[in-house]
């Protein structure tokens, strides 16, 4: 992986354009090479802005918070520095991780957005400032911006990953995950945010897998159809078995239910700063959430969560025989202009049920920009998708990083 101190020149150098950055420290400070020991020895890493790391400011895309240095690494931090990892900056994140982006452009395409809200830190991956950054999703915002951007996108199993000093938007949904230029990176990074007991036996068969195309929910443009297909026609002459199901009516349930979970714990969790005599600095767009989040009467909450339950109890024994599903990331390739980061409507569901969730970039349309396709597991058969991605898509991804 690239070397903390070449990461950090890299993003010094190249960050005028890109503006992944929200924070990078003038000189890095960095252990010797004989101290930084572990399956990440050395390689720099980037931190979206709403995780702490000690000695950065940790502003979460915000006016509103503190300029203060953090004490303390968040615990995945520390875990990552342990084995070997040298965290470089803080990379930027639409405010508060929910909708108003920062100043992030895409590095395929600057005019196009990057997507969020974990932007920074994608496009840092993607540009060849970082191999491997941290990021967080509550809806779609790490799947997303990795499709934008053309890099591997990796979100885990809700709770898997510890979230003390992270600051948190949506109590029931908020995941940190992590960005890499390859699925062997994204592997290694795993190794050591998911340990795990003794190794288990790689199946010796061919994947049974899941085509959930999503049309009642979102349309795909020409080029994210083809990737679809085509990767569903790979896995095929690989020898997978490939089935259809049709849940039309759950995954609008699905969504519904999303939608009102996030409005509900984001205000909830944005109340106090609501209240504050900061709240002028939040944006009209979060102020707006926020109200329309404390408009939800506790008790309609709590039904909603009961039909949760209930429908995340359902698809557990109807994909319980499934390898991994294949679905698409995004609606199509990164859309043009700045000011919005684009849709989440195919990464909610799996936000919502707490599956992990991998991103695999495949390929570029004629402007240049990456499409790619999204595979999801049952829940805690994180390494096994990564696993499978290993070893059944390695040939066919396309990150084009520099």
């Amino acid at each position: 992986m690239l070397d903390a101190r070449e990461a950090w020149a890299r993003s010094k150098a190249r960050d005028a354009d890109i503006k992944a950055w929200a924070w990078l420290p003038e000189e890095l400070a960095c252990p010797p090479a004989s101290d930084l020991q572990g399956p990440l020895a050395g390689a720099g890493l980037g931190v979206k802005d709403v995780i702490d790391v000690a000695g950065m400011p940790t502003r979460s895309g915000s006016p509103a918070t503190s300029a203060e240095p953090a004490r303390w690494d968040a615990a995945c931090v520390t875990q990552l520095r342990a084995a070997g990892a040298v965290p470089i900056g803080k990379t930027v994140t639409a405010e508060f991780a929910y909708a108003s982006p920062g100043p992030t452009r895409n590095p395929r395409l600057a005019t196009h957005t990057p997507g969020g809200s974990s932007s920074g830190s994608a496009a840092a991956v993607a540009a060849g400032m970082v191999d491997i950054a941290l990021g967080t999703q509550t809806g779609g915002s790490m799947i997303r911006p990795a499709a934008f951007c053309g890099v591997v996108g990796f979100k885990p199993t809700f709770g898997r990953v510890h979230r003390q000093g992270m600051s948190v938007l949506c109590d029931s949904l908020d995941t940190i995950g992590w960005f890499s230029r390859t699925v062997s990176q994204s592997q290694a990074v795993a190794s050591v945010l998911l340990p795990r007991g003794e190794p288990q036996p790689e199946p010796a068969r061919a994947p049974r897998v899941a085509l959930l195309g999503c049309e009642t929910i979102g349309q795909l443009d020409a080029a994210s159809r083809q990737a679809l297909d085509d990767c569903v026609a790979r896995l095929q002459e690989q020898g997978a078995t490939v089935a259809a199901p049709v849940l039309d009516a759950d995954l609008q349930s699905l969504l519904h239910i999303h939608t009102q979970t996030m409005l509900a714990e984001l205000a909830r969790g944005l109340q106090p700063l609501a209240r504050s005599a900061q709240a002028g600095l939040m944006s009209p767009v979060l102020r707006e959430a926020v109200k329309r989040g404390l408009d939800i009467p506790h008790a309609d909450y709590a039904r909603l969560q009961r039909a949760r339950e209930r429908l995340s109890r359902e698809w557990r024994l109807r994909f319980g025989e499934v390898d991994f599903i294949v679905t698409p990331s995004a609606p199509g390739p990164a859309p043009a202009g700045l000011q919005s980061t684009g849709s989440s409507v195919f990464n909610r569901v799996w936000s919502l049920l707490g599956w992990p969730a991998l991103h695999l970039p495949t390929a570029v349309t004629d402007m240049g920009l990456p499409v790619g396709v999204q595979w999801v597991a049952l829940p805690d058969q994180d390494h096994s998708l990564l696993g499978w991605a290993a070893r059944n898509a390695g040939q066919s991804m396309h990150t084009g990083t520099n």
